[in-house]
């Protein structure tokens, strides 16, 4: 779901009209926040619902026993954005207020007026390879949100991006590199994904027994990982899916977004299998309800409701498609802010016998439960997230954390003869160049919260407070595309210098939303402008800083001796330049990069199957035949690290949990993060597996000579596989790898990977896990 916007400095004008509604119209696209007159309550008792001392489904039976079919039509037609789509109206007679289902909070409070801090893209968070970091980041996130949404409700605003209730994370398999929204995910391991939605999850909604910060929601539900565009346009796409890959590859993080307490679920746009996700009933009941007992709510995609009769022409009218979305499952609709969305024909579906009246309150419940949870129907006094405010928003420990974030995202992908990190007095004549060095619209990302330009430092920004000198230019004058070259100027800026930055990727000029990129090279003359720099460079330290999601074809500057350093960024958002400068410099030896990378990047446009192929033959680390680029979860670091000792103890049966332990230690010459990642194997590989799987990861600091000594348990559900429609433990031999990178890669860190053996003494049979 996408509120399309220009990406600019947002003019707020703030109207105040005595005992009229009030309107903030900002200057980005579909942004506008109604206000509604403070709403007038008739209520004239206090109802059961209201009654705190009632155990929640209680409260939330009689609520929902207390609407009429034409409200509950209402308040599931209104989850969407702008004048039309939402909020969900006031029910002044129970004394029920509006709300705004429309939030998004992927990295921060998005695309919501006023400040927010803008904490990294998830696909780096997804590189920090921690899940202490993405609950924190989560955590802060939700006090802004629940902060912003606290004071919009004081200040009667029911607008879009101003409820508590999170369309987030985004936690669908980044299967193809190319794919325009791979910045939003976690990358493209099922299980790693899983993990980190699960801290997110919990991070988001707090920790308080009784009442909820904001509630999360997972998406997009489901096989949606492209096209966005080419060749194919995601409202019409059909995902042509095998069950085992839909199983063991697209639906195990959403199965531990469940298990970590998601409120809702975010269906998608695309049909699977033929059947459009929203109006999926295997997917939305038979799996999300039915084996993974999800009691929360399915909120669609914006427009995808209606897309299933304008543009998939799956079902012709709205009575038959709201019928068939609420019988499959799905509780709450996104519309495009329309006047007449789909979900206005509930009743009539219910009066001619194609929904049943009982089904469809049963489908409100999770809506008024989840508004239950957030602690609106209770006293303020009771509930500890009511006191945050837009004072907890940008506060100094959040901008802190940003920064903290930030530059844990970064991954070294070269590092020769040790360039890194650069010493400030060893460098007198400084350059930067490349369309990213000052490039303040795309160091962001896409899905990013709004603010004061202050809070940020571009590269080039940051750097000039080292070097007040440095020389710089774009040299690709249309930025990104970097269609509109100027050669010439190349000699003009680094010639002479003793260290050259180049500042290149895409942003969301090239690879965002409806926006998918053809290939993985370079775009435009971007490759030009890096060798044009390398033939005037002479003896200049050179280093390459990359702002891009997707994989980029750099074997060329991986290979040249001339290329010192590669540092993958990823979108910083506001902490770009000063994350950029702690890591570079290892400001207070702190700063010592370790992020990996969360996805593989393949060496050649070949190595990827077409977009529209779903299976996941020749895809990702798991089925990847063939050497890539720079494997998944690769990194560098300016430390050494060594494996000492690792041991898979005894272990006998199939469906208990194995327990590992391992010993590393930081060599030096500097205290650093080491990112610890194992995985299995079978070693009977005519089984329908994968040829690795990721069991276990976390990120520690490690003092220079300290020695740690890990224990852990790897689930048994990582040694489970789908065959002939169902879940199978088979029995044999199975090899555990720990260590700093994936085994057996040609491309790899200098620690070596250890390895241990356990056996599985029987198979098992499973209908679910």
């Amino acid at each position: 779901m996408k509120m399309k916007s220009l990406f600019g400095i947002m003019v707020n004008v703030l109207v105040l009209l005595s005992g009229l509604a009030t309107i903030i119209i900002s200057s980005k696209v579909k942004s506008v926040l109604y206000f509604v007159p403070k709403y007038q309550t008739a209520q004239t008792e206090v109802f059961p619902f209201q009654n705190t001392s009632l155990p929640w489904n209680v409260r939330v039976d009689d609520l929902v026993s207390r609407l009429t079919l034409e409200e509950i039509q209402l308040q599931m037609a209104r989850g969407g954005a702008g004048e039309y789509g939402g909020p969900a109206p006031a029910i002044p007679r129970l004394g029920i207020g509006p709300y705004n289902w429309d939030t998004e909070c992927l990295r921060g409070d998005v695309e919501t007026a006023e400040n927010a801090t803008a904490f990294p893209q998830a696909i780096g968070l997804a590189a920090t390879f921690s899940p202490e970091l993405l609950y924190d980041v989560a955590t802060a996130a939700g006090r802004e949100v629940r902060g912003k949404h606290n004071d919009y409700v004081r200040r009667g605003i029911y607008g879009s991006h101003t409820g508590a209730s999170c369309f987030s994370p985004v936690i669908n398999i980044a299967r193809d590199g190319r794919w325009g929204r791979l910045q939003e995910t976690y990358g493209e391991d099922p299980y790693m994904s899983g993990k980190l939605a699960e801290s997110f999850i919990q991070g988001l909604q707090g920790n308080h027994s009784r009442y909820v910060q904001a509630t999360g929601g997972c998406k997009h539900f489901d096989v949606h990982a492209g096209p966005e565009d080419i060749p194919v346009p995601r409202e019409t796409f059909n995902a042509i899916v095998s069950e085992r890959d839909w199983r063991m590859t697209f639906l195990p993080a959403f199965r531990q977004c469940v298990r970590a307490g998601t409120f809702s679920v975010m269906c998608s746009y695309n049909r699977i299998n033929g059947v459009p996700a929203c109006a999926n009933g295997k997917l939305l009941t038979d799996i999300l309800r039915n084996e993974w007992n999800f009691t929360g709510y399915v909120v669609s995609d914006e427009q995808a409701i209606e897309n299933i009769i304008t543009r998939h022409h799956y079902l012709n009218n709205s009575v038959d498609t709201a019928a068939a979305c609420v019988n499959a499952g799905c509780n709450l609709e996104l519309s495009p802010n329309l006047p007449q969305p789909v979900y206005l024909s509930i009743v009539d579906a219910v009066n001619q016998g194609k929904l049943s009246e009982n089904l469809v309150r049963e489908r409100v419940k999770p809506l008024f439960y989840t508004r239950m949870r957030l602690g609106e129907f209770d006293p303020e006094d009771n509930n500890p997230y009511a006191s945050l405010s837009n004072k907890d928003v940008e506060t100094p420990e959040h901008q802190a954390l940003a920064i903290e974030a930030a530059a844990k995202s970064f991954v070294l992908l070269k590092n020769q003869n040790n360039v890194l990190p650069l010493q400030e007095d060893d460098h007198k004549r400084v350059a930067i160049m490349g369309p990213m060095a000052n490039n303040y619209a795309q160091i962001f990302g896409d899905y990013t919260p709004w603010q004061d330009r202050s809070f940020t430092k571009t590269p080039l920004e940051a750097l000039t407070k080292v070097y007040p000198g440095i020389k710089h230019h774009v040299g690709c004058l249309d930025g990104t595309p970097c269609k509109s070259y100027q050669a010439q100027i190349v000699p003009k800026i680094v010639t002479g210098a003793d260290l050259i930055f180049i500042a290149l990727g895409t942003g969301v000029a090239l690879e965002t939303e409806n926006t998918d990129r053809a290939s993985l090279d370079l775009p435009g003359h971007q490759k030009d402008l890096v060798l044009d720099i390398l033939k005037n460079s002479g003896n200049a330290t050179v280093v390459v800083l990359l702002f891009n999601a997707g994989p980029l074809n750099l074997t060329f500057a991986d290979e040249s001796d001339q290329v010192g350093a590669i540092l993958e960024c990823f979108y910083p958002a506001q902490a770009t330049g000063d994350a950029l400068v702690n890591v570079l410099f290892n400001r207070e030896g702190k700063y010592s990069p370790a992020g990996r990378l969360p996805l593989t990047w393949p060496k050649y446009d070949w190595q990827l199957p077409p977009m529209v192929n779903y299976s996941m033959e020749g895809r990702t680390y798991r089925y990847l035949k063939t050497d890539p680029l720079y494997p998944f979860g690769y990194g560098l670091s300016y430390s050494n690290f060594s494996y000492d000792f690792l041991m898979a103890l005894a272990h006998k049966e199939p469906k208990t949990d194995l327990d590992v332990a391992l010993y590393f230690t930081n060599k030096g010459p500097v205290d650093a993060d080491e990112v610890v990642q194992c995985y299995i194997s079978w070693r009977n590989q005519t089984l329908p597996v994968p040829q690795r799987q990721l069991v276990y990861f976390n990120r520690f600091h490690v003092k220079v000579g300290v020695q740690v000594q890990l224990t852990f348990t790897v689930s048994w559900e990582s040694w489970t596989f789908w065959d002939n429609d169902q879940w199978v433990i088979q029995e044999g031999l199975m090899d555990i790898y720990c260590g700093g990178q994936q085994p057996n890669q040609k491309k790899t860190v200098p620690s070596k990977v250890l390895s241990d053996t356990f056996q599985i003494y029987s198979t098992v049979y499973m209908d679910k896990l």
